[in-house]
């Protein structure tokens, strides 16, 4: 009988391999050995790269798919270069509470379609590492105006692969609109910005 976990990555693993390839485009980009995704619901494709991953989710399925400790392991066995060593570990809680993890402890925080991680999870992020993060809930914008973070590289898309480009940064982030963007602006809106030029995501270096 398939397991919860083997049931669960099926349907989120619809578009086969997509994540995996994104965050394996990232893993040959940043060097990370600890990763932390809040909000991550049950996209365990970091593991498949990087060899510690804390993730972070309030939603029950969320729990009842990480408890399926062999089913995860199987599931990551399966990814030719999945690290030898590894330790994927789950947080049942809202990333926005104190989470009790140590501060400037990872190397990588991870902010999908989860709102706006950066706000509350930047101090578990080490001066130097990085932020991967879309656009859609506005948390691109909201680093983009955070003296914390600088801008070091996009994960551009195109069907179906992945490639993390550091050519004409400047070009990036540039509203579509003119817009004066502030954290108060970005919560009433509760989504991202339209910019000119459109990846997938951006990488942040944290520089302080």
């Amino acid at each position: 009988m398939t397991g919860v976990a083997e049931r669960m990555w099926a349907e989120q693993d619809r578009h086969r391999g997509d994540r995996a390839r994104m965050f394996g485009a990232v893993g040959r980009a940043v060097h990370a050995e600890r990763v932390l995704y809040p909000g991550s619901y049950v996209d365990l494709a970091p593991s498949f790269v990087f060899p510690s991953v804390t993730y972070v989710d309030t939603d029950d399925r969320a729990a009842k798919f990480f408890a399926d400790r062999v089913g995860v392991g199987t599931i990551i066995d399966r990814h030719d270069g999945a690290p030898a060593q590894r330790d994927a570990t789950f947080i049942h809680a809202d990333y926005t509470t104190d989470l009790d993890l140590p501060s400037d402890g990872f190397d990588l925080l991870v902010s999908l379609y989860a709102g706006f991680v950066s706000e509350s999870c930047t101090g578990y992020l080490r001066v130097g590492g990085t932020l991967l993060v879309n656009p859609s809930h506005g948390d691109a914008a909201m680093a983009s105006i955070d003296d914390r973070y600088r801008l070091v590289a996009v994960v551009k898309a195109r069907s179906g692969e992945y490639q993390v480009s550091t050519d004409h940064l400047e070009n990036h982030l540039v509203p579509r609109k003119p817009v004066e963007i502030t954290p108060q602006f970005l919560h009433e809106r509760g989504r991202g910005i339209a910019y000119v030029t459109a990846p997938f995501a951006y990488l942040f270096e944290r520089v302080r």
